[in-house]
């Protein structure tokens, strides 16, 4: 069967056909990097990290590039709260690094690169002159905006009629706008204080003048990107022109994509990308899980609590494109799909290892059942990345290797049966990010309170002055890959990626 994707651009599922039949050009709209992320934002990361391991499982070398916003006036907001920095590329470098932990932890594959926007203003700033010089886009008080009313195919992914479109950006641009529904490409000066007045935590007060963004050099002035300019600058860049598919978040159609797409093809007068996959929105309390509602749990708390393990089966316990609820039932049935997995898998391999496994056994419903999971699994991530269907046929593979188990007892165990079924979980569960060796697995609470305990022991060394037994305490914590940090508040510990 031939992969299926849903194009949010035509409305249909389609047979997919990278524009290479070696390669695909996979972008990816990532994070502004103005908060910590979110199981909304893994939600999406995980989703992704799937499609690019299933693209690879078809044959095909992914070329994977994800942004980071690092310029934007929700980052200036953070300046100077919680020492996360003190200017707007000092805040976003926190975020960012910050991020990167987080996506390791989550056993996420690499991208190609992750680029930046601070890092790409002269692609940017070059991208605006195209548009301007081919009538697309034009200047007023510094600042350069796109006619919408000049790219005839607006509004083809959203399907919005022009006319009924209201106004984009803030208010006081409306006066500077040929049209309500063009948007910014170059913003003239810095961040609006406003803006960022906005966008501060509630309760945290900055004291004196609001900080001010960063600005840059234009033809037009020193100014700002806008937003939507941002991902086509990026990836076209990294990717070229015309991309195999585009994914963001279901939130992002418009304006954000719809603008990507007019001021991409405006200037290139290629197709910007042949497939748009958009992520369904997290749910919490029936409302989107997002940093602005301040309704989330950090990824760095949830892999914490319940391991990468626990939070990939979850997160992949529903498609890309369907809705998800986040509560602790959820979280529990995802708990306890993985102990499935787990337990069978970590039975099987016993049993592999053991005088009970034999060479001379056949039990055909066992390697049925294994050979029927691989082909379930395969149609159903052919079908648009169906990674609900494709956990139950892993799921089925557990059961067929429990049932088995309890028929043969302590011996008589179908030696290449069990061994095709472990050979499954590892190769398709891999596939889904989960990882049967342990090093992704399982709850950090235990181990959050070993190495608490291990600090307090180490607290009372130092308070008694044995600062030689304290140091060495340390140093055994970070054998273990367990960083301390001391501080005037007492000593802080982060766990090694995956636990």
């Amino acid at each position: 069967m031939t992969l299926h994707v849903t194009n949010t651009l035509t409305g249909e599922k389609e047979p997919f056909e990278p524009q290479d039949p070696e390669n695909v050009l996979l972008y990816y709209c990532g994070l502004t990097v103005s908060d910590p992320p979110h199981l909304g934002h893994a939600r999406s990361w995980v989703h992704v990290d799937v499609m690019h391991r299933w693209l690879e499982q078809l044959g095909y070398d992914v070329r994977h590039v994800e942004n980071f916003t690092d310029v934007n006036e929700k980052i200036v907001a953070r300046v100077g709260e919680d020492d996360l920095g003190a200017d707007e590329r000092e805040v976003a470098e926190s975020y960012v690094r910050r991020t990167i932990e987080d996506m390791r932890s989550l056993n996420l594959l690499r991208a190609e690169v992750y680029p930046r926007v601070s890092e790409h203003v002269p692609e940017i700033v070059d991208l605006v002159e195209t548009l301007i010089e081919k009538g697309y886009a034009y200047e007023s008080n510094g600042s350069v905006y796109f006619d919408v009313t000049s790219f005839e195919e607006y509004g083809k992914l959203s399907n919005q009629d022009l006319t009924e479109i209201e106004s984009q950006g803030d208010p006081d641009e409306r006066s500077e706008k040929r049209h309500p529904a063009d948007f910014a490409l170059w913003k003239a000066g810095g961040v609006d204080p406003d803006a960022v007045a906005e966008h501060r935590h509630e309760g945290v007060d900055h004291g004196g003048d609001p900080p001010e963004g960063l600005t840059w050099d234009s033809p037009w002035g020193e100014g700002r990107p806008g937003w939507h300019i941002e991902c086509s600058a990026m990836s076209m860049t990294h990717l070229g022109e015309t991309l195999d598919i585009h994914v963001g978040g279901r939130d992002l159609v418009f304006p954000h994509h719809e603008n990507e797409i007019a001021q991409s093809e405006a200037a290139t007068e290629q197709q910007f990308a042949n497939y748009w996959l958009h992520c369904e929105l997290f749910q919490m309390d029936e409302e989107k899980m997002s940093s602005s509602l301040g309704n989330f749990v950090t990824v760095a708390e949830a892999i914490d609590r319940w391991g990468a393990n626990v939070m990939r089966t979850f997160l992949t316990a529903g498609s890309y494109n369907s809705q998800q609820l986040y509560s602790d039932e959820t979280i529990a049935e995802a708990e306890e799909r993985w102990e499935q997995l787990e337990r069978a898998y970590e039975a099987a391999a016993e049993t592999l290892d053991s005088p009970a496994a034999s060479s001379k056994v056949e039990d055909l419903t066992l390697r049925e059942a294994v050979a029927d999971a691989r082909e379930a699994f395969r149609t159903a991530m052919n079908d648009d990345f169906n990674t609900r269907e494709a956990q139950s046929a892993l799921l089925s593979v557990a059961t067929a290797i429990n049932r088995h188990l309890e028929a043969v007892g302590d011996e008589g165990a179908d030696y290449r049966g069990l061994r095709r079924a472990v050979e499954a979980l590892d190769e398709l569960g891999g596939i889904l990010g989960l990882s049967f060796d342990g090093s992704t697995t399982g709850s950090a609470e235990l181990a959050g309170d070993v190495v608490e305990l291990v600090l307090e022991v180490r607290e009372r060394e130092r308070e008694a002055g044995n600062y030689e037994r304290a140091d060495e305490l340390r140093d055994e914590l970070a054998a273990l890959g367990i960083e301390v940090q001391d501080s005037d508040d007492g000593p802080t510990y982060r766990l090694p990626d995956g636990e």
